[in-house]
């Protein structure tokens, strides 16, 4: 009898696998809006791609790459090469970048059906909300496919795919940390007011003077590892132009005039854009293709020679990492939550509708825990925009990854060019003008409501 109802109760999960998101809750987890438990489950295809790119650039698993078949034949024309080239040292990226482009096809192709959605009543909803099973299947299929893509020019022409996606993708970071800065602020100094203890402005104070901290102990050590004093004159003028504008953005912060117009708008934000900005710059100048102003500049060498006298690296680096955690904490802020800021749900496109608050009230009182319809009179984000945040995401990971790098002239070495080294910094500098608007806007435009 257990085994009877066990195998029934696999076929129920199997059934709600082929069906909408309301089946995906068990009785443990709490009732939750259909948009937000939808957005989970694309950002869990993100994250399991991810996982699976970086098991492929483990050294283990990249040389087992090779039993694919075709995956290193056929050298002559090997990532455009027209010479004999031991393919060694670029099965990892070869497979990231398949991977990459996988899951950029994939939600490319979920954002062109989503296109013009405008509520839970259309019936491309039911396939943007169900069908779970199907779509890992089709995920699965474009991945084979991928892999199956010819050398030839892919990846240099998807290399500049992967740099234009990621260029977006941290502005899009940088929005998304403003926004959390606004809200954590608010929500202290909220808490301050009502409970009339300073404890809260003690601990805003702490938190701010951490990352000021941290963000000047980052650009010693960056003017200490990544200059030299008597060349590196780029890498000295990059830290140097960063470390200025972030005191320009401090100061306009806590103008009175800027505080009279945002109240909330305080040094809080400003030192975690300052952080960001140093994580950026920091980033950046791993790149630099000059292994005497860049200490931490990996070499990726294809010949088998190399390869025996140990100077194979791995991939992964501390700029990496960082960025893969910063990657997950902002594309789960993407799909769980939308903007306490009108001015940010529009810029993102998801604003959470209220239609659905008493369906969801009720639904929270009877019957198993499950997701509810918030829909049925409207989005509450845009399907198309949130699966182009998506595009944008799995090519900043590809780029991630493999740390930007890709094949030289002769396609003997994996080398980093300065490409990304100036993408990264022009990003910086993007995003900190995005931030400066955002403190100016109401003084520039008073006719217009930023609240």
């Amino acid at each position: 009898m257990g085994a009877c109802l066990g195998v029934c109760s696999l076929l129920s999960c199997a059934s709600c696998l082929c069906g909408s998101a309301p089946c995906l809750l068990c009785g443990c987890c709490p009732s939750a809006k259909n948009s937000t438990v939808s957005r989970l489950l694309f950002t869990f295809f993100l994250f399991l791609g991810t996982l699976v790119s970086i098991v492929m650039i483990i050294p283990g698993v990249e040389k087992e790459l090779y039993k694919l078949p075709g995956f290193c034949e056929g050298s002559g024309s090997l990532l455009g090469a027209q010479s004999h080239v031991d393919c060694g040292s670029f099965l990892g990226h070869k497979a990231v970048y398949r991977m990459g482009f996988a899951l950029a096809a994939f939600f490319f192709l979920f954002a062109a059906v989503m296109l013009c959605v405008r509520s839970s009543k259309d019936p491309r909803a039911a396939v943007q909300n169900g069908f779970w099973f199907f779509k890992f299947l089709v995920l699965v299929g474009i991945t084979v496919g991928a892999f199956y893509i010819p050398d030839g020019s892919f990846t240099s022409v998807w290399f500049y795919f992967g740099v234009v996606g990621s260029f977006l993708f941290i502005l899009i970071q940088l929005i998304l940390l403003i926004d959390f800065a606004h809200s954590w602020s608010q929500v202290w100094l909220r808490n301050a007011d009502e409970s009339n203890a300073k404890g809260w402005y003690a601990a805003l104070c702490i938190v701010t003077f951490i990352f000021y901290a941290t963000s000047i102990a980052a650009v010693v050590l960056l003017y200490v590892y990544y200059t030299k004093p008597d060349s590196c004159t780029e890498n000295k003028a990059v830290i140097s132009l960063n470390l200025i504008f972030c005191v320009i953005v401090s100061v306009v912060s806590i103008l009175p005039k800027i505080q009279d117009a945002q109240p909330h708008s305080g040094l809080l934000q400003a030192s975690l854009i300052t952080l960001y900005t140093m994580f950026i710059t920091w980033s950046a100048l791993a790149n630099v293709p000059n292994r005497a102003c860049n200490p931490t500049l990996l070499v990726r060498n294809s010949t088998s020679a190399s390869v025996a006298a140990g100077q194979l690296t791995t991939w992964w680096d501390a700029p990496s990492i960082v960025g893969l955690v910063i990657f997950i904490f902002c594309t789960l802020f993407i799909s769980i939550r939308s903007s306490d800021h009108a001015q940010v749900n529009k810029m993102m496109l998801t604003e959470e509708s209220t239609a659905g608050a008493d369906r969801g009230d009720a639904a929270l009182e009877s019957g198993p825990h499950r997701a509810y319809d918030n829909e049925q009179d409207g989005v509450s984000y845009d399907y198309t925009f949130f699966h182009l945040c998506l595009v944008l995401a799995s090519l900043y990971i590809m780029m991630t990854l493999t740390n930007w790098y890709r094949p030289d002239e002769s396609f003997q070495t994996m080398t980093s060019p300065w490409t990304a080294v100036w993408v990264k910094i022009s990003s910086s500098w993007a995003g900190l003008l995005l931030y400066l608007w955002t403190l100016v806007a109401p003084l520039v435009l008073p006719d217009r409501d930023f609240s």
